[in-house]
């Protein structure tokens, strides 16, 4: 399949978007024609700089408010067409784009809109140019590709073709089944979006939401699928208009642009076996992936931090064991059950508490890693010694270390040999777990995102360890709604929610890091024991108004002993038709919390309603805490 990228996806100038598109693997790009504009650089010098980097120049667009006009403007538009040809030539490029007219259009008849499209195609030609001719969703008389497939065909004429937009498709709600009857040497290009479902009008949902394929709600391996079927080899062209894209690091861009048609080639190939059989053959070829199954859980999580003292205090506060540190590297081991938490003190200076790696637990972690490169995902260096387990890792947009791990039946984990069991496993600075296991795994982590890279972030995901994503949410908080999307597998065993947090809880600096703390959440079999275990222990839960338990015993009429211990301990609740859910927050440390969980019956969800609740108890806790600072801070200048 020949890669492609229209200009207008990215930011920067024409030459920065050029050599983007180079360096994510690109064939050829479309030049839009404002990028050329006000470029400083000349045709031929773009012409140069594009066969210097390897860029084929696939697609100068666009060419607008052409047909369905009076005879007049038909003559200034064809002087006007004159005029892009020739600049065409000097780019040395040999396809224009014509979108149906949306302005200047007067006549809506079908023959005089071919009959002006020959009269275009016979000035092309001595050019030695062709015309894509696309309908607009929102074009005055033609909006549908069926329709403007009609027209080229009326035109007759070999230089006249169509080109084929998922948007302008999909968007209007249009069968793409009808691609399949286009004869494939007159679909002259292809251009690819996907978005959002929204209820807006067409033109602004276009011009603002479109994503790449695979971070939006439509099937485009199915679209693609329908024009593989019908016989195009031609290029396959990414044209999103997007914000925040055109705001981003145009090479991350480029990047995620392209992981986005190697992903989409690798299902529509998949889409076509399945409905066509594994033995048919296509003109376009679609380059397949190393095949992974889903995870199966979450080996490790990791915490990178300078000053670990609070870590460990709440970690043996909710009964975990401290294993010892790595005999060769700055690095603790927690565990609990199936639940393992790193503590890494390495290259930590000033850093204060994050979450820096997940491990999952895959069938095949060397196949899981070249898969994610394949996808054009960064690996992690690791140095490890000559008896050492070696880890495969790749980092995800929110620069967050995805390591692939070998799974085994028994929960086990070979790297962590590497740790020596300490004698007293006081020594760490805090107690170790001296009762029976309650938490029995990590149940899911949220990770925080910076908001120009939530998009990329899903598709790395989906793509990477085929997690499915859930529909997004909203949650209110103090200083506004934080976006909420569920990676997961299908069976629950990995849960990742990612959130793009308010912009005002965003840290100053280039690096655009969320101030929006990230939690890792623990599964457990008794909450109630576990919380009253670590009340003993001494650990101070997130404080939970009263305010909360009054409107909770509204909504589900609990026993009164049951919302008693709930809120004597602090415990939120949630209930739904499958079954029950109680969980309970710690306090922040840097901008790690962690969450315990029991779920009862069928519950699957994460206790959505009650996040509202946590969020306004930190908010409160840290201006409380920011309070204070300010009141010492005073203090001290005042003596």
């Amino acid at each position: 399949m020949r890669t492609s990228i229209a200009t207008v996806c990215l930011s920067g100038t024409l030459e920065e978007k050029m050599h983007a598109c180079a360096r994510a693997g690109f064939d050829g790009i479309e030049i839009f024609e404002q990028d050329l504009l006000v470029s400083p650089q000349s045709p031929a010098q773009i012409r140069a700089l594009a066969a210097e980097l390897g860029l084929s120049l696939d697609l100068y667009q666009p060419f607008r408010d052409f047909e369905g006009v009076d005879e007049q403007q038909l003559a200034d538009n064809l002087y006007r067409a004159e005029a892009k040809f020739m600049l065409m030539r000097e780019l040395g490029m040999d396809l224009m784009l014509l979108c149906s007219n949306v302005a200047t259009a007067t006549l809506g008849d079908d023959g005089t809109a071919a009959a002006q499209l020959r009269l275009l195609g016979d000035l092309a030609a001595r050019y030695g140019i062709r015309i894509a001719y696309e309908a607009l969703a929102w074009g005055r008389f033609v909006n549908d590709f069926e329709h403007a497939w009609r027209i080229v065909e009326l035109a007759d004429h070999p230089n006249i073709g169509t080109c084929l937009d998922s948007f302008h498709i999909l968007s209007r709600g249009w069968d793409p089944a009808g691609i399949e009857k286009i004869p494939a040497e007159k679909i002259f290009f292809v251009q690819l979006a996907d978005a959002p479902q929204l209820s807006m009008d067409i033109l602004s949902w276009s011009r603002h939401y479109r994503v790449f394929p695979g971070e939006g709600a439509w099937a485009l391996d199915q679209f693609l699928g329908h024009l593989v079927r019908g016989g195009y080899a031609g290029p396959v062209s990414l044209e999103i208009f997007n914000d925040v894209f055109r705001q981003a690091d145009e090479v991350r861009t480029a990047v995620d642009a392209m992981r986005s048609l190697i992903w989409l080639a690798e299902r529509t190939s998949v889409h076509l076996q399945e409905t066509d059989g594994p033995q048919a053959r296509y003109p376009m070829e679609l380059a397949t992936l190393p095949q992974v199954p889903e995870p199966t859980g979450f080996n490790f999580a990791e915490v990178k931090a300078e000053d670990t003292g609070q870590l460990q205090t709440l970690l043996g506060q909710l009964g975990f064991t401290f294993q010892g540190r790595h005999r060769t590297k700055a690095v603790q081991l927690w565990t609990q059950g199936r639940a393992r938490i790193i503590i890494n003190e390495q290259q930590a200076r000033n850093q204060e508490p994050a979450i820096a790696a997940l491990g999952f637990d895959v069938a095949d972690p060397v196949r899981a890693a070249s898969r994610a490169v394949q996808l054009k995902a960064e690996p992690v260096p690791r140095q490890s010694q000559a008896d050492e387990e070696v880890l495969q890792g790749v980092y995800a947009p929110d620069t967050t270390e995805v390591f692939f791990c070998q799974g085994t039946g028994d929960g086990t984990a070979a790297w962590t040999r590497e740790f020596a069991r300490p004698q007293d496993s006081s020594a760490a600075g805090t107690a170790g777990n001296t009762g029976l296991d309650l938490v029995t795994q990590v149940d899911h982590v949220n990770l925080a995102q910076p908001w120009q890279h939530f998009d990329e972030s899903v598709l790395f995901y989906e793509s990477t360890l085929a997690l499915a994503p859930s529909p997004s949410t909203e949650v209110p908080s103090p200083v506004g709604l934080v976006r909420s999307q569920v990676m997961r597998t299908h069976d629950g065993a990995v849960r990742l929610a990612l959130n793009i947090a308010p912009l005002v809880m965003e840290k100053p600096g280039p690096s655009s890091e969320s101030a929006y703390p990230q939690h890792i959440a623990f599964a457990c079999t008794d909450l109630v024991a576990l919380a009253r275990r670590a009340v003993a222990a001494g650990l101070e839960f997130l404080q939970i108004p009263a305010n909360y338990y009054a409107d909770l015993q509204a909504r589900f009429r609990l026993d009164p002993a049951l919302l008693a211990t709930l809120q004597e301990l602090n415990l939120l609740y949630d209930r739904d038709e499958h079954g029950e859910f109680l969980h309970f927050y710690t306090a922040t440390v840097g901008s790690v919390f962690f969450e315990v969980v029991e779920r009862r019956g069928g519950y699957n969800g994460y206790g959505a309603p009650n996040a509202p609740v946590r969020l306004a108890a930190q908010y409160l806790l840290a201006q409380r805490s920011r309070d204070g600072s300010a009141k010492i801070a005073g203090y001290a200048r005042n003596r």
